[in-house]
């Protein structure tokens, strides 16, 4: 396996470019990693996004549509727009995507019990850019909030960092053992 970021330090890059990346250097599996604020501070644990138009519920579809936001800047929309034949074409190749990302996102929860704290409800669907790519296998996952001194914490640590990319590399094995890229 080769793992490659889409950036080493803390400069913007247009919410395509991340996924666009990706493709250009064809892996075969992309995952979005943040540590967010968030505006009500008893969030806390980690949360894996997959793809949706509508988001699983109001937080989430809130949360994407101010990450999606970032390709909006003084007003001018940076992304391209397609016509409604493309988005139809896109639309059909998400599906078999989306089924694949679905089953990554429950291997990061199943690799990650014990290691890591989640949410409630830790598998949400929204409609992120990010996870658009009708060929890429996608998940934006949501490590922690940086405004839960817990969460902040852990995610400083060792420890933490430790438990993370371990679950994190476990989840990624499984999920290539189960699906041999094309």
């Amino acid at each position: 396996m080769r793992v490659a970021l889409t950036r080493g330090d803390d400069r913007f890059l247009v919410l395509e470019e991340r996924a666009g990346i990706a493709r250009r250097l064809k892996a075969d599996l992309f995952i979005s990693i943040h540590a967010d604020a968030a505006p009500n501070e008893e969030a806390r644990g980690g949360t894996v996004y997959v793809l949706s138009e509508r988001g699983s519920n109001q937080t989430a579809a809130r949360l994407a549509e101010k990450e999606n936001r970032a390709n909006v800047v003084n007003g001018v929309q940076l992304g391209g727009q397609s016509d409604d034949v493309s988005s139809i074409l896109v639309d059909l190749a998400q599906r078999e995507t989306l089924a694949l990302s679905e089953d990554f996102a429950a291997l990061i929860l199943r690799e990650g019990r014990g290691d890591m704290r989640f949410r409630e409800s830790a598998i949400q669907s929204a409609a992120f850019i990010v996870l658009k790519s009708a060929d890429l296998p996608s998940v934006l996952f949501e490590a922690g909030y940086i405004t839960s001194p817990e969460d902040a914490a852990w995610l400083k640590s060792g420890e933490g960092r430790d438990a993370f990319s371990r679950s994190v590399a476990s989840a990624i094995r499984v999920y290539f053992a189960r699906h041999q890229p094309g």
